[in-house]
């Protein structure tokens, strides 16, 4: 038995391990339902739904495939794809558009068909923030809007994103089932006791399901693993990100300095003039720092990039971590 959940009751959300274990299988699927009803607020009241294939192809044999975290429609006919990101993507709105092609190519029917679509639903559950104008604005509902009247042109397709970091209310501030949803998925891994605010009969059904002690040998071995790659990719980022800044000022400071120092010199001797080169000095050590720092921390990352894959970590993932373009990668 692995020490590191001796100490925890309950599973951490935010693994793809307990993230599919509570919302998407079908013995739990009253779970998902509920967090459903609670997130659309009325505007959607669902009383079933189906589990649909997460592995998504594309028209083609060389179009790119879409592997969704959770899909599934209602009993009316809404598509809903929900998706738990763990960390920052660089281009995960880019993501969360190009999935939402999927379930709307889906409804295109064979024959004569009048173009009629069901509403789509894609949900992201963030384990980051990426709006921090206003650190108390976490759930964002986008649809597409008429810019000039400002009114939802197209009501059938809703990205909604929970910027879960931000939430920050206590357990005395629970007002909504909405409140102690986020509540409890934010906080379960920490808790060793179902808080007494979430006495609904749901709530005692998820910490069931969520207790690392009920999990057959087979669960708790896939948990761990799920825990434990979790873990390790926030401390591979965590440590090369760090690593990388330092390394990269001190080599940016350098070079800038010495830049600084030569700029200065040529302005200086061009004009003539005492008061010139001090000037020159000054400018082009300023200038001389900026463009070193940037040249160095730019030097420092793509060393980083080379050491994580050269120890095994995947392109695509380093290439995430580190914000890197692909033509960056291709100079790798």
């Amino acid at each position: 038995m692995c020490t590191s959940t001796l100490r925890e009751r309950y599973v951490n959300f935010y693994t793809d391990f307990a993230f599919k274990k509570l919302f998407g299988t079908e013995m739990n699927k009253d779970l998902l339902i509920s967090f459903l009803n609670a997130l659309l607020q009325g505007h959607e009241e669902i009383t079933d739904l189906t589990y649909l294939n997460t592995e998504q192809l594309g028209t083609a044999e060389t179009e790119r495939k879409a592997v969704f975290d959770v899909y599934c429609q209602t009993v009316t006919g809404e598509r809903i794809l929900i998706e738990m990101q763990k960390a920052e993507q660089q281009f995960f709105k880019d993501r969360s558009i190009f999935y939402s092609t999927f379930p709307i190519r889906d409804q295109a029917q064979k024959g004569n068909w009048d173009y009629s679509l069901s509403r789509v639903y894609t949900i992201g559950v963030l384990n980051f923030t990426f709006d921090d104008a206003d650190p108390s604005y976490f759930h964002h509902e986008v649809k597409l809007m008429d810019t000039q009247t400002h009114k939802v042109f197209f009501d059938k397709l809703t990205y909604i994103y929970l910027e879960m970091p931000k939430f920050a209310k206590e357990e005395s501030q629970l007002v909504t089932l909405f409140d102690k949803w986020l509540y409890a998925i934010r906080n379960m891994a920490t808790l060793m006791e179902r808080p007494k605010a979430l006495q609904e009969a749901v709530f005692t059904r998820l910490f069931e399901q969520a207790e690392i002690a009920k999990f057959n040998s087979q669960e708790r071995m896939n948990y761990e693993e799920s825990l434990k790659d979790f873990r390790d990719m926030y401390s591979v980022m965590k440590t090369q990100l760090e690593k990388g800044r330092e390394e990269g000022r001190e080599e940016g400071i350098a070079i800038g300095v010495e830049k600084g120092r030569e700029e200065g010199r040529i302005e200086g001797r061009e004009e003539g003039r005492i008061e010139g080169r001090e000037e020159g000095r000054i400018e082009g050590r300023e200038e001389g720092r900026i463009e070193g720092r940037e040249e160095g921390i730019a030097i420092a990352t793509l060393a980083n990039a080379k050491a994580l894959i050269e120890q095994g970590i995947p392109k695509a993932a380093v290439q995430k971590a580190l914000s890197l373009t692909d033509e960056q990668m291709k100079e790798l």
